[in-house]
């Protein structure tokens, strides 16, 4: 039985990285690319992040040997190129990633997006820092960003707008999400579409990123997301930022399968009392009737999310219930400036 994680630097595969030694910027945003293998020229898109000014890139290698890396690296030496293992889900990528890298902010693209509007990284990254006088007006600032992660705006490759906000139904400790095309700023989506956003890494890190563990990608955005908010962290969604995405956008997969079981453990199951969260041993009986599992089998998952929740009890800051409130009295046709 898988364990789950409890902090950041476990269970990172082992990797080869090329190139990447020189900075190319001081913005503080670095970018990290997730490959689908759909790029039509690969230097066409690193020269357009040579333009926009990434302090460096990180380049996920996941399909078969590729031999224009040499080159490649050579005339972007701002471009580390990270060979990883076949099937690595997205956010195991991006949590490799997020510890190469040193720049406070990190953007996650796709190599079949292209940045539309926004300005240069330099212009982004200031978008998203407090300002002297927010900073002072807090007591105790965890970070001098504004949130966890900002999505941004997509446009299919018709130019319409795709729905990147996600809202989350729960209903009898089922759950399900909606999606819409955000209309105003800064409203809160669940979790990043697509894993698309740009992260304070800081906070990423703190959060324990994406679990290595849940595979389906749907579901870890999922435990992500809902990790997030029941922690106190924010994902808003900009209106100025958009992207381009040149071919056919990805439908997730939502089926319930062992990542849906882990990512409920962890995040539906616990009760938020006072100060702090713990996990019910009265859930167990209904978990093992719904899990597929045999009792030892359903008891030893159950007893590590146990003892996760337990660990990290002190850090939620509401439970599902209240999540679930929040949403409810989001109007999504209005929203907050960043």
């Amino acid at each position: 039985m898988n364990t789950i994680p409890t902090t950041f630097e476990e269970f990172f595969p082992a990797y080869t990285a090329v190139g990447g030694k020189h900075r190319l910027a001081s913005t503080g945003l670095s970018a990290i690319l997730l490959n689908r293998g759909l790029s039509s020229s690969r230097r066409n898109l690193f020269q357009e992040f040579e333009k926009i000014g990434f302090d460096y890139v990180i380049s996920m290698e996941n399909a078969p040997e590729r031999y224009d890396v040499e080159e490649l690296s050579g005339r972007f030496p701002f471009v580390r190129f990270i060979f990883i293992p076949k099937g690595l889900s997205p956010g195991e990528q991006i949590n490799l990633g997020a510890r190469e890298l040193s720049s406070p902010l990190f953007f996650v693209l796709w190599d079949d997006l292209k940045i539309m509007t926004g300005g240069g990284a330099g212009r982004m990254f200031r978008r998203l820092c407090l300002s002297q006088e927010e900073l002072k007006r807090m007591e105790d600032p965890v970070s001098r960003f504004k949130r966890l992660c900002t999505v941004p705006g997509l446009l299919n490759n018709r130019f319409e707008s795709h729905p990147t906000l996600i809202a989350p139904v729960v209903y009898r400790r089922n759950v399900r999400t909606l999606s819409f095309a955000p209309r105003r700023e800064g409203l809160p989506s669940l979790y990043p579409f697509d894993g698309v956003g740009i992260y304070d890494r800081e906070r990423f890190i703190r959060l324990g990123g994406f679990d290595p563990r849940i595979l389906n990608p749907h579901w870890q955005l999922m435990d992500f997301g809902f990790r997030s908010f029941l922690w106190g962290e924010e994902i808003l969604v900009t209106q100025y930022i958009k992207l381009f995405c040149e071919g056919r956008i990805p439908v997730m997969d939502s089926t319930i399968d062992e990542g849906y079981r882990r990512f409920y453990l962890k995040n539906i199951a616990p009760l938020f009392q006072a100060d702090h969260a713990r996990l019910p041993w009265r859930r167990f009986p209904a978990y093992l009737s719904s899990s597929g599992w045999d009792i030892f089998g359903a008891w030893e998952e159950f007893n590590e999310a146990f003892h996760w929740v337990r660990t990290n009890r002190f850090r939620w800051k509401r439970d599902v219930r209240k999540l679930d409130e929040l949403w409810e009295n989001v109007d999504i046709g209005a929203g907050e400036s960043p």
